[in-house]
């Protein structure tokens, strides 16, 4: 028996073991604790139902390009340790940092704006602290959660 199965959210294959959950009674496994956190936030983006493909089986790609407003400008090591970490994300495409202003383009199925975030703030790296670049960064997160959720597949619910 094959030891590794494919992580649904990016295709790696993996270890059966690796951040394994159960849904629906279906053992799927994941790459990284990020792969799995998408998964379990939106599951139907990575998995059909019966008579649909979800948009990942589908090979549908959600890209977007945000801008993030750090605290200060970084060093060139410091932009390098961010590079490097955010380099490691799943469904990150590009970044480049200019300023206090990193430019970022990214997968919403593999990735999120919260995800890409929290990894900055890993790092060290200090996001924008005024009240209008956490609402902006708030407003980002809940659209990207409408708009996963609006690509979700669902099952026909419909009456004869």
């Amino acid at each position: 028996m094959d030891d590794t199965i494919e992580d649904p959210v990016c295709g790696m294959q993996v270890s059966r073991d690796s951040f394994a959950m159960e849904h629906l009674g279906i053992h799927y496994a994941f790459c990284s604790q990020q792969c799995q956190d998408r998964f379990k936030a939106n599951p139907h983006l990575y998995i059909g139902v019966p008579g649909k493909q979800a948009p990942k089986q589908k090979g549908l790609e959600v890209i977007k390009q945000r801008r993030f407003r750090l605290e200060q400008p970084l060093t060139d090591e410091e932009v390098a340790i961010l590079a490097k970490e955010l380099g490691a994300m799943m469904g990150i495409q590009s970044m480049e940092v200019t300023g206090d202003t990193l430019s970022i383009t990214y997968d919403l199925l593999q990735a999120t704006a919260e995800q890409i975030e929290a990894r900055i703030g890993e790092v060290g790296g200090l996001l924008g602290t005024g009240w209008a670049e956490r609402l902006q960064r708030g407003f980002v997160h809940y659209v990207e959660e409408c708009e996963a959720g609006n690509l979700e597949v669902t099952p026909h619910r419909g009456h004869h």
